[in-house]
């Protein structure tokens, strides 16, 4: 059976390309996708898809690209990959050089990619080792104009990081690295990332039950961010779902409206599993759960939509972390429009799912809540599975159930 890596090199002759203008392409560093070429790594599927896209092999490469390894192996994995950036430094006369910078920012879209379809904790994992890799090149010789990439790939890896340990229920380690996304973004004079922190700090006030400063924060993002930047849409949208857990219906429209109003001119991201790039798609998303919040008849519709796109995807893989999210929001919706037994049901698929991360357990409470308040009898089951599986690992966000 013909492997990944000989594929990929039959291609490359085929288009009568070089490697090394391939990696520019892609891009990413030429000794790492070297690897690849000779099946001594592993491809990310974003990587496969972008040489599929590349060379127009029609998904043949993503369907040859080799299965995830043992649970003892990545490790390894993440070592080499920073094996590979060390390497591509060092033979570049010990500065920092070109070469580095561009594979740390192709690896900074790779972990914002991954983000919808890893876990929180293998995902960390990976982006403390660039992390890592990037504190030890701040000490290395180098111009002004690379110290200030440098600096900008560390704000923007910080971001996924401390996203990552609000979603391992880790507060108080992801404020110090929203801090330090901070500074970084002052440093090199980068308003987006900065909004991005002060977004990621309203998210994580807002499911800590704070909406007045979670409105407050993503206020000031949108204060100090680019006027057509994603993190402006964000920060709009989350300004909505807190206006929306306090019941307030105006305000709630009203930061809807003007997402709409954002979104509607924008284009398909090229990488719309990015999540610092806003994909228009999310809008129905967010719509959902402000609507689900608010109390409005209207989120069911949504949220059913919703679902069924992120399980049966009409492009790309399906989204099991964003779909066990969206049950919840139809849950809710199915509360306001008085199906408390389903609504339960729903939750119950969403608990048992094992894709819930720790940041939105206090989400099943609002559900469990709810529907003992109404006597349903597959409250029991719910509280339960809750117990079982979400409670003990999340205690510090949202309301408790004992």
């Amino acid at each position: 059976m013909t492997t990944f890596g000989e594929r990929l090199r039959q291609l490359i002759a085929e288009h009568e390309i070089s490697q090394r203008k391939l990696a520019r392409l892609v891009p990413c560093d030429d000794g790492f996708l070297s690897r690849i070429a000779n099946d001594r790594r592993r491809p990310s599927p974003e990587l496969a898809a972008r040489l599929d896209e590349l060379l127009d092999a029609g998904g043949e490469l993503a369907a040859l690209r080799p299965a995830a390894p043992p649970p003892s192996a990545p490790r390894g994995g993440i070592e080499e990959e920073i094996e590979a950036l060390e390497l591509a430094r060092r033979v570049a006369a010990s500065e920092v050089g070109d070469g580095t910078l561009v594979a740390l920012e192709a690896a900074v879209d790779e972990l914002a990619s991954a983000y919808a379809l890893t876990s929180p904790s293998g995902l960390l994992l990976r982006i403390r080792r660039h992390l890592g890799y990037v504190s030890t090149l701040m000490d290395v010789r180098m111009t002004l104009a690379e110290r200030h990439r440098l600096t900008v790939i560390g704000g923007w890896l910080s971001l996924p990081a401390a996203t990552c340990d609000i979603d391992l229920g880790e507060d108080l380690i992801a404020a110090a690295r929203l801090r330090t996304a901070a500074q970084l973004a002052e440093h090199a004079d980068h308003p987006e990332i900065l909004a991005w922190a002060l977004e990621t700090r309203a998210w994580q006030q807002l499911t800590d039950g704070n909406c007045r400063e979670a409105i407050r924060l993503a206020r000031g993002a949108q204060e100090v961010a680019p006027r057509t930047s994603s993190a402006f849409i964000q920060a709009t949208a989350q300004e909505g779902r807190a206006w929306a857990r306090l019941g307030a219906g105006p305000e709630t429209r009203d930061a809807l409206a003007r997402v709409d109003r954002l979104v509607e001119p924008l284009a398909q991201p090229d990488r719309p599993e990015h999540h610092y790039r806003y994909d228009p798609t999310k809008r129905e998303a967010y719509t959902a759960t402000t609507l689900a919040w608010v109390g409005d008849p209207a989120a069911e519709s949504y949220a059913r939509g919703v679902l069924a796109r992120l399980e049966r995807p009409s492009g790309g893989p399906a989204r099991p972390r964003r779909a066990a999210s969206a049950r919840l929001d139809l849950a809710l919706a199915l509360l306001a429009g008085d199906q408390p037994a389903q609504a339960a049901h729903t939750a119950l698929e969403a608990v048992e799912s094992g894709r819930l991360v720790p940041s939105n357990h206090w989400r099943v409470t609002q559900v469990i809540t709810a529907v003992e308040a109404r006597g349903v009898p597959e409250a029991a089951e719910l509280h339960e599975a809750y117990l079982a599986l979400c409670a003990p690992s999340r205690q510090s966000h949202g309301p408790g159930i004992g």
